[in-house]
C-alpha cells in the first residue's frame, strides 16, 4: 500500500504547524511519500526579489538572508546546534540562485523557463528543512527534487501538465525503493521539467497537482491533502457564518468548487486522477484525527442537490459590442487567440447577437481591454469593461436534472432584494452560476444558504443531524 500526503504552505506558517507535520509523518502508517509547497509567502518573496533583480535594485546577499530568516522563524526553538546545521543546508541550497538572480540583475532580462527555475526554489527550501528536521527527530527521510526525479512536463513554462507515461517509470523507480526501507520521501511540489530540462511550473498552489501526479504514479490507494483548514464547507465562512464541512465531493463537483473560487485545492488537481481514481481526503492540520472532505470518482446527491454556494470576488466581465458581433464566423476564435497571445485564461464565454461577454481575472482587465481594442472599430464597435462585480456558483450532483433548483435559488436572490447581472447554466452537469454586484455578494450568498442548507443548520444546532 502507498499512501501520498501533502502539505500546503499555510500549513508551514508556524513553529507550531511545522511540528503537526512532523507528528504526523512520524505516525503514519505505512511510511508516507510527503509532497511540500514553499512555506508560506515565499514564492510571493522569490517574485518580489525577481522583480527587484529585473530593476538592477536587488542587493542578492541580503535577499537569500531574507529567505534563510523567513525558514529559520519556524524553527526557533530548537537547539542552536540544529539551527546552524539547518542554516547551512539552505545556504549551501541558494549558491545557484544567487548566481541565477545575479545574471538577471545585470542582464534586466529573464526568460519564463528561467523565472520558473527561481520561483521553484520556494519548494526545494522546504523539502530539504523537513529532511533536516526530521532527521533530527530521528526519523529516516530525504528531500527529492521533481526534475532530478523526473516528474516529465510539456513545454509550457507556468501552466505545464505531467507527461505520462514517462512520469510513472520514473518516479516509480526513483521513490518506491525508499519506502521498501522505511524512508520516507519528501517531494518538491509546484514544479517539474520538460525532456529537454527546462523547469516548468503548474501554475501558482500547483502542488496539489504534483501530489496528485506522484499518487497515479504510484498507483497510490489514498492521497491526504493536508491544509489549514478543515476541508470544502456549505460556503465562504467570510460571507456565511454558518457553513458547515462537505463529508463527500465527486471530482467534478470539487473541481467546480476550485474552479469557482474555493481555493482549498488546486482546480487541476483532479486531471492525472480521472484515468486512476484514487480517493482524495482534506485533512486539516491541526485537528488530524478529525474527518475531513471526501473527494472520490462518484458522489452521492444531496437531498436539497446543492452541496456548496461557492463565490469569487476577483473576477471582471469584459463586453465586446456590435450589431452583429454574435453572429459573425470566427470571431470567438480570434478573440480568444489574442487573449491567449498575452497569457490571459477566460473563464467563460457568454454571447448574443449583440455582445459577447468574456468573464476574466480582475488582473487581466486591463491587458485584455487594451489587446481587444484593436478590433474595434469594425464588427466590434466598442469595448466595455464592468467591475465591481461578484460571481456566485452553485454546485451539487444533480443539479442540472432535479427540477424547481432555479426557482429556489433566484427566489432566496429576490428576497435579499439582489438583481442578478449575468445567469450561465448548462455547462457543467453539476455546476451552474450567476453575476451579481460584488455590493449584493453577502446577501445574495446567505439567503441561499438558507434556502438550501437552514433546515439542516437547524437540527444541527438541536443536536438532532448534521448537515
Amino acid at each position: 500500500m502507498v499512501k501520498v500526503v501533502k502539505f500546503g504552505g499555510g500549513c508551514f506558517r508556524k513553529p507550531k504547524g511545522v511540528e503537526q507535520i512532523i507528528a504526523i509523518i512520524k505516525s503514519s502508517q505505512p511510511v508516507p511519500v510527503v509532497v511540500v509547497s514553499a512555506i508560506h509567502g515565499c514564492t510571493n518573496l522569490l517574485l518580489e526579489i525577481l522583480n527587484q533583480a529585473l530593476e538592477g535594485k536587488q542587493n542578492v546577499h541580503l535577499a537569500l538572508n531574507q529567505l534563510i530568516a523567513r525558514h529559520l522563524q519556524l524553527i526557533s526553538a530548537y537547539p542552536e546546534t540544529v539551527k546552524k546545521r539547518i542554516k547551512q543546508k539552505l545556504r549551501q541550497k541558494l549558491n545557484s540562485l544567487k548566481n541565477f538572480l545575479l545574471g538577471v540583475s545585470l542582464t534586466r532580462e529573464v526568460s519564463p523557463y528561467l523565472q520558473a527555475k527561481i520561483i521553484s526554489y520556494g519548494e526545494r527550501l522546504t523539502a530539504l528543512l523537513l529532511q533536516e528536521l526530521l532527521l533530527t527527530h530521528e526519523c529516516s527521510a530525504v528531500a527529492l527534487e521533481t526534475d532530478a526525479l523526473g516528474l516529465i512536463t510539456d513545454d509550457s513554462p507556468h501552466q505545464a501538465s505531467a507527461l505520462f507515461p514517462e512520469t510513472t517509470t520514473n518516479l516509480s523507480r526513483c521513490l518506491l525503493p525508499y519506502l521498501r526501507t522505511g524512508t520516507v520521501p519528501i517531494v518538491t511540489g509546484f514544479f517539474g521539467r520538460t525532456r529537454n530540462g527546462q523547469i516548468t511550473t503548474f501554475g501558482r498552489n500547483g502542488s496539489d497537482y504534483t501530489a496528485a501526479v506522484v499518487a497515479r504514479a504510484l498507483q497510490a490507494e489514498k492521497l491526504e491533502l493536508w491544509k489549514d483548514v478543515p476541508g470544502f464547507l456549505t460556503a465562504d465562512p467570510q460571507l456565511e457564518p454558518q457553513a458547515q464541512k462537505i463529508d463527500h465531493l465527486s471530482y467534478f463537483e470539487a473541481a467546480e468548487l476550485s474552479y469557482f473560487g474555493a481555493k482549498i485545492v488546486h482546480p487541476r488537481t483532479f486531471e492525472p486522477l480521472l484515468a486512476a481514481p484514487i480517493p482524495i481526503e482534506i485533512k486539516h492540520l491541526h485537528s488530524p484525527h478529525a474527518p475531513g472532505t471526501l473527494i472520490s470518482q462518484n458522489s452521492h446527491r444531496s437531498q436539497g442537490v446543492i452541496k456548496s454556494v461557492a463565490a469569487n470576488r476577483e473576477i471582471s466581465l469584459l463586453h465586446l459590442l456590435g450589431p452583429g458581433v454574435g453572429y459573425q464566423p470566427g470571431i470567438i476564435a480570434s478573440v480568444g487567440q489574442a487573449l491567449a497571445d498575452e497569457g490571459i485564461n477566460i473563464y467563460s464565454i457568454l454571447t448574443s447577437q449583440t455582445r459577447i461577454n468574456l468573464l476574466l481575472h480582475q488582473q487581466d482587465l486591463e491587458k485584455a481591454s487594451q489587446k481587444l481594442k484593436k478590433f474595434t472599430p469594425g464588427i466590434i464597435s466598442s469595448v466595455i469593461r464592468e467591475e465591481d462585480i461578484a460571481l456566485i456558483g452553485l454546485v451539487g450532483e444533480g443539479l442540472k436534472v432535479k427540477k424547481g433548483i432555479f426557482a429556489r435559488v433566484f427566489g432566496a436572490v429576490s428576497r435579499a432584494g439582489v438583481n442578478v447581472e449575468v445567469i450561465s447554466a448548462g455547462a457543467s452537469e453539476v455546476a451552474y452560476y450567476f453575476i451579481v454586484k460584488d455590493k449584493y455578494l453577502k446577501p445574495a450568498v446567505a439567503s441561499i444558504h438558507q434556502e438550501f442548507f437552514g433546515q439542516a443548520l437547524s437540527r444541527a444546532v438541536n443536536g438532532t443531524s448534521r448537515p
